[in-house]
């Protein structure tokens, strides 16, 4: 576990620190000492019961080291790509970035990716707020399997309505048999070679159980706990392709926070879990255990095998030996329950006046039209079109900069084709709209159906449900009416409502509003990341040019705007960035 100290003597030493090279760029020198450093290698490890492959590791870990930030305070994160052939970005999922606007991690939109032998020091600055849970992952190839860790944002004060004894984090990933480069490789062939299905639901990097019939009897990671207390228990779902029905034996949970908001306490006796998604639960341990341990139980759902996976609520003293899987599942987990929490989650507080836009305030509304098309190479695109690494040919953001390969989104151009710019594939926006985002699921040239976990980089969104068919703003309205304000999320499912349709038949939607008040360039994106590597992908840029550029101008931005450029520091120089914060901050 890492944490931060920020004591005035750190601060003097910070400044001492700082060489400046010009009024903007700032050199980070052999003095400069960075909040956390995170170094990204890659060894032949052994995951649960599956031999010994190259994998992408955090620190020498899979997951890597927990991060704990507080909210209102500038932290520099140093990562070292150790790798000697793969590139490698780090994004901060959940985190908007806008005040450091190359630092979201993501090589297709903000940045270019840090070399093999590079550093690249990121610069976070999370306002008040936004406390909650997090996590942070690479953004390159397939390489978030395992490249990921969990990232908790504090607050000075927990509501008292949710006083807690101690947190824990509940960490799940994927394991798969295949290496990334050979599940990369096949997701781009035409025809398609898939990846395979999960073959462990890891929880703090353990994991044992069962995978397409298979018995995995691997060791289990522990939550340790004593009697009569409270816990919260952050829950964070960094896997890449499991969607999770998970519960504990003998306990149900009260949800308090979801996606770094609090919301109102809300019982359940299950979690549904996409990847992305993030929830806080409170667990109220019982007073006089009727045994020394419970089990945590993990299904995957909306797949055509079944994986389940286990770990341990230990009351006891730690074991001699290692937990193992039960040898019959002590659970059974409901079927996907379609809507979990859609119209249920409320804000701990009432939003302020203005706060949660109207149906009223909507000025436009973009339907994004999620299909599967076969044509040689099976692909995932929205109104149209793909994203992937073959289109842009260079950070979008970077582009702008240079005004070189891609022009600026035209908003005419976008108002004619559904919300999209063809020539630019982006969907522009202007500062001060309020957006309401409909996304489409429709039957495959196929005619298959799957569920997505929708991501948005950049300001959270208000969540406005789900449901079948296509979108009926007004009866939806009513709902919402009925049910009470939404929350803000920034991962949320698009959910099937049948196995199969015609081709091209629209069968469930996802709506959420936003208010446009952060200029930038921004992913939205399938978090399966089999489906964003298919093109699964799309970008949107917030504000005018004026907005996006205007922060701060060429030439203090151009070490950005070259693959290793001269923010890319390395064995033979120090980098030389821009403190976007320092002008945030001196501006409020």
């Amino acid at each position: 576990m890492v944490f931060f100290k920020h004591t005035l003597s750190a601060i003097c030493v910070f400044l001492l620190a700082l060489v400046v090279a010009d009024p903007q760029s700032i050199t980070h020198n052999e003095t400069f000492v960075p909040d956390a450093v995170l170094r990204v290698s890659t060894s032949n490890i052994s995951q649960s019961c599956y031999p010994s492959k190259s994998t992408v590791l955090v620190n020498g870990t899979s997951p890597g080291p927990e991060l704990r930030i507080k909210e209102g305070i500038t932290y520099w994160i140093r990562v070292y790509n150790d790798m000697t052939h793969q590139n490698l970005t780090m994004h901060w999922h959940g985190l908007t970035q806008a005040m450091a606007p190359f630092a979201d991690g993501t090589p297709q939109a903000s940045q270019w990716p840090i070399p093999p032998l590079h550093f690249f020091d990121y610069e976070m600055l999370v306002p008040i707020g936004m406390a909650g849970t997090y996590f942070y992952h690479s953004h390159v190839g397939f390489q978030a399997v395992s490249a990921t860790g969990p990232l908790i944002v504090e607050e000075d004060q927990v509501p008292c309505a949710y006083q807690y004894d101690e947190d824990k984090t509940v960490f799940l990933q994927d394991v798969f048999t295949k290496d990334d480069s050979t599940i990369e490789a096949g997701l781009v062939a035409s025809p398609l070679s898939w990846s395979g299905e999960t073959d462990m639901i890891l929880v703090n990097g353990k994991g044992g159980g069962s995978a397409n019939g298979t018995v995995c009897n691997a060791s289990l990671s522990s939550i340790n706990v004593q009697p009569g207390k409270t816990y919260r228990l952050r829950f964070i779902g960094a896997t890449t392709l499991t969607f999770a029905s998970l519960a504990f034996e003998g306990h149900d949970l009260e949800i308090i926070e979801a996606d770094g908001h609090y919301t109102q306490p809300h019982n359940t006796s299950f979690l549904q879990l996409g990847t992305g998604q993030r929830f806080s639960a409170l667990l109220h341990t019982k007073l006089n255990p009727e045994k020394s341990t419970y089990y945590l139980q993990l299904e995957s759902r909306e797949r055509p095998t079944l994986t389940r996976g286990f770990a341990v609520l230990n009351y006891g003293p730690k074991p001699s030996t290692p937990f193992t899987p039960p040898s019959q599942p002590p659970l059974t987990l409901p079927n996907t329950t379609l809507g979990f929490l859609d119209y249920e989650l409320h804000p701990f507080s009432a939003p302020t006046d203005g706060a949660f836009p109207t149906a009223q305030e909507v000025t436009r509304r973009v339907t994004l039209t999620v299909h599967q098309r076969v044509s040689g190479q099976t692909v995932w695109i929205q109104n149209q079109y793909d994203w992937t690494d073959a289109f842009p040919a260079e950070p979008y953001l970077v582009s702008l900069y240079k005004n070189d390969s891609i022009e600026f989104p035209s908003m005419q151009r976008a108002l004619s084709n559904n919300g999209i710019d063809p020539i630019s594939r982006a969907f522009p926006a202007q500062i001060g709209e309020v957006l309401e985002i409909v996304i489409q699921n429709t039957g495959a040239d196929s005619g298959g159906l799957d569920v997505h976990p929708y991501h948005a980089h950049g300001a959270h969104y208000w969540d406005l449900g789900s449901g079948n068919g296509s979108y009926d703003a007004a009866a939806n309205e009513a709902r919402i009416a009925a049910s009470g304000p939404p929350v803000q999320r920034d991962t949320t499912m698009l959910y099937r409502y049948a196995m199969k349709t015609t081709n091209g038949t629209v069968m469930g939607w996802r709506a959420w509003r936003l208010r446009v008040s952060q200029p930038g360039v921004w992913m939205v994106h399938c978090h399966i990341l089999q489906h964003m590597l298919m093109g699964m992908q799309t970008l949107w840029v917030m504000g005018n040019k004026t907005e996006v550029l205007g922060k701060v101008g060429y030439p203090d931005v151009a070490g950005y705007l070259q693959y290793g450029g001269s923010v890319y520091g390395n064995a033979s120089r120090w980098p030389s960035v821009v403190h976007f914060t320092d002008s945030w901050v001196d501006e409020q």
